[in-house]
């Protein structure tokens, strides 16, 4: 049996991995989430599976990975496999609202929202927020499925022209706009439930902060620079990640313009790093993934 799977989707993200692992010497396969598996079978593919399953897989396939995903991880755990960012990691990601009451319950703010299921539910949550707000799918990615309205009658429109955002959950989260400071947010990264580090990222008015080198809109890069989070974000981010067993992500918050209160409103298992790293952060982040998971393989040995 090898020592490390990876089980990934997209088929560019994770070059920098591989090279990090095959410079290490890592045995390790890397493995798609196609085809099929026998729920009997009592054999893991690897001692350590690395879910590397991204959210917006739904966006380039309609026959995505993500719950076939949640499945299989289970069911690789079952039969002795150690899972980083296991199946209950994924099930944290794959749902918005899920990890706004995570970060709630640890007394963290985050933006004024409502969860629904239905459309024409939308509007009276919305009624009791004020405007301008979004409303997300609860399922999102790269910024996916994320509208701004600035008004109920434009809201109403969108209800009766069923051009509201869809989720492929069918959960759509109905939230307050949160100006953020100098129109930025701050990523922060985790590893180990530890802080690795933050970038800033001048996003505005968008949506799609994605800093890996994938998500960028080519001729039109996202700002961003390594930044240095106060004590207390710092400490939050890893208390959120210990709250969601988050082995390695990223969690993003932003200051309200409006009071100077920071929101947390996203947690992201796939941290699959920031374009340039040498540029960005003076090192290569990689590097400590692969010590991470080389403790893990000799843990699960």
């Amino acid at each position: 049996m090898t020592d490390l799977a990876l089980l990934y989707e997209h088929p560019a993200w994770f070059t920098p991995l591989f090279a990090a692992l095959d410079r290490r010497g890592v045995d390790y396969a890397a493995q798609r989430p196609d085809g099929h598996y026998d729920p009997a079978d009592r054999q893991p593919p690897a001692k350590v599976v690395f879910n590397r399953i991204a959210m917006s897989s739904f966006l380039r396939s309609d026959e995505h990975p993500i719950f076939h995903g949640i499945a299989l991880l289970d069911h690789w755990r079952r039969v002795g496999a150690r899972i980083v960012n296991g199946p209950e990691v994924l099930a944290i990601d794959s749902s918005k609202a899920r990890q706004l009451s995570l970060i709630a319950g640890l007394g963290l703010a985050i933006p004024a929202t409502r969860v629904v299921h239905r459309a024409e539910d939308v509007e009276a949550a919305a009624a009791t927020l004020a405007f301008p707000l979004v409303v997300k799918a609860n399922i999102g990615g790269s910024g996916a499925g994320i509208v701004r309205y600035d008004s109920m009658d434009e809201l109403r429109a969108a209800v009766a022209d069923k051009t509201l955002p869809t989720s492929v959950d069918g959960v759509l989260l109905v939230q307050d706009y949160v100006p953020a400071r100098n129109g930025t947010v701050t990523r922060i990264e985790t590893l180990d439930r530890a802080y690795l580090y933050a970038l800033d990222i001048a996003g505005g008015g968008t949506f799609d902060l994605c800093p890996a080198d994938a998500c960028q809109v080519p001729g039109a890069p996202i700002p961003m620079v390594s930044a240095e989070p106060a004590p207390e974000l710092r400490a939050a981010a890893e208390a959120i990640a210990a709250a969601a067993g988050l082995d390695v992500g990223g969690v993003e918050v932003m200051i309200d313009d409006r009071d100077g209160v920071p929101r947390f409103y996203d947690i992201n298992a796939l941290s699959n790093f920031v374009a340039k790293p040498l540029d960005v952060l003076g090192w290569e982040p990689h590097d400590r993934l692969v010590d991470y998971l080389l403790t893990v393989i000799e843990d699960a040995r």
